[in-house]
């Protein structure tokens, strides 16, 4: 897979078996030893199985050295994890345990328990007293019990509802912890008065761990003039854009009268091209922004270190793109699970600055590895509308549903939506990055195209996708 290309290491899952420390004649402790260990290797096994870092390598998971009965155990727990790098903890038990004794105590770690419902110990007990003493301690931790009651000797059958709900814990949680530490990097800042684009400062560092970096957008006007990118990709990417992005329509009228005068719109095709270069070296520029760049001109070693962001938007309207390129380009191909280099992790990058939305499209890429779609909601469309002003009526999902949902925007969507991709069974989907194949990039380069944007909005030109999704996809 892919490497890291964040500063800073994967969040780590560390597993803490927790046990009944009553020892004696009866060997109470020693009876449950055997079966809490199995139900530590059984989530082990399914987070290994089935979680992934944003690169697409499996999660890591390590295991406590031993149960954990007595507060000695957990601080032995404690030192192991924190040599191991770990930042999400699931305490896992059938039995009733100690709670405060072998509770998870570290405040920065993300918990979970997971209390086995067997025949034989009462595992929600201790489920339900520990996540009470969690409360009690302003310490957040998610339960996890199954519906079912199961045999004492079935620890490592994990029902289905049971592995939903510790999946769910699992991605969750390497979603949160990835993001902390890294940075949102605005480019510009609000934008056409949108609440959107107004970034809070605390809510992203207190409650996400973000840091807010913020760079002008005349910073990639200086890039540009002084020759600070990647002269060697630029070329690479500017040969692949000219082979695989073929220009679409342009909607503009060749004049208009203004003023009482006659006002050139159209833009010719020596102009065209030099937006297309233009806009070339603003995604090079702004990708350097994002991760960095080794690459650059020796002599600008501070600009190859890049601001470590995870996600990052660009202001663009108005003062930018009254003048310049707009920014559809760059931010649809960075959103999109491919460049000019291959299949890549898609970069969350923002249209106009919408830190909130470009959150909520953070949020779920990291939840689901794949591109994500940057769009307005423009229109709801019931069957009665539909039918009245269109004479279609609706099929399939849109009529189970009742209608369907508009989505738009001025072309800074992932390429990924347009539905060309398929899985094992011939379904239409977004897939997984890293499953993406050089068939499934000609696809979707094929079903695109890129019009010349429309003046009244973006009077310095630029170009802007287009591409019709032939699919039903949820």
């Amino acid at each position: 897979m892919a490497k890291n290309r964040y500063v800073g290491s994967y969040p780590v899952i560390g597993i803490r078996p927790i046990i009944d420390g009553r020892r004696g004649p009866m060997k109470l402790r020693e009876s449950l030893e055997g079966q809490v260990m199995a139900m530590a290797e059984a989530a082990k096994k399914l987070f290994e199985d089935n979680l992934y870092y944003s690169n697409g390598n499996h999660v890591k998971v390590v295991i406590a050295d031993s149960t954990i009965g007595r507060v000695p155990e957990s601080a032995a727990c404690a030192e192991k994890f924190r040599r191991e790098g770990v930042s999400i903890t699931l305490s896992v038990t059938p039995c009733w345990c100690y709670g405060s004794e072998t509770m998870d105590m570290d405040p920065m770690t993300i918990k979970g328990v997971w209390g086995f419902n067997g025949t034989e110990r009462p595992g929600a007990v201790y489920l339900a007293s520990v996540l009470a003493t969690h409360a009690q301690k302003g310490l957040p931790a998610f339960g996890i019990y199954g519906h079912e009651v199961q045999d004492a000797d079935q620890v490592t059958e994990i029902p289905e509802d049971v592995k939903e709900k510790l999946l769910r814990f699992g991605r969750a949680a390497v979603a949160a912890a990835t993001m902390r530490g890294k940075s949102y990097l605005q480019i510009g800042s609000m934008c056409m008065g949108i609440g959107g684009s107004i970034i809070d400062q605390q809510f992203m560092e207190e409650y996400l761990g973000l840091r807010v970096e913020s760079v002008d957008e005349v910073e990639i006007l200086r890039r540009m003039e002084e020759g600070i990118y990647d002269h060697e990709a630029y070329e690479k990417a500017l040969a692949w854009t000219f082979e695989h992005c073929k220009e679409g329509r342009d909607d503009n009228p060749e004049s208009v009268e203004f003023l009482g005068k006659e006002r050139r719109i159209r833009f010719t095709e020596e102009e065209k091209c030099k937006q297309w270069e233009f806009t070339i070296k603003m995604y090079c520029i702004i990708k350097d922004l994002i991760q960095g760049n080794p690459n650059l001109p020796e002599e600008f070693k501070e600009e190859m270190v890049g601001h470590n962001a995870i996600a990052a938007g660009f202001q663009g309207q108005r003062q930018w793109t009254d003048h310049w390129p707009n920014c559809d380009y760059p931010e649809a191909v960075l959103n999109s699970s491919f460049d000019f280099t291959g299949k890549k992790e898609p970069m969350v990058f923002a249209t106009e600055n919408d830190v909130l939305n470009g959150l909520g499209m953070l949020f779920m890429e990291l939840l689901t590895n794949r591109a994500q779609i940057f769009a307005d909601v423009r229109t709801f469309w019931s069957p009665e509308a539909t039918k009245r002003a269109t004479g279609y009526e609706f099929e399939g999902k849109a009529k189970e549903n009742g209608g369907i949902i508009h989505l738009l925007n001025s072309g800074a969507a992932c390429l990924d939506a347009c539905g060309e991709c398929t899985d094992e069974n011939g379904n239409k989907v977004m897939k997984r990055w890293w499953e993406v194949t050089d068939e499934d990039i000609k696809k979707m380069t094929d079903a695109t195209v890129w019009c010349e944007a429309g003046f009244d909005n973006f009077r310095g030109g630029g170009f802007s996708s287009h591409f019709v999704t032939r699919a039903e996809m949820p």
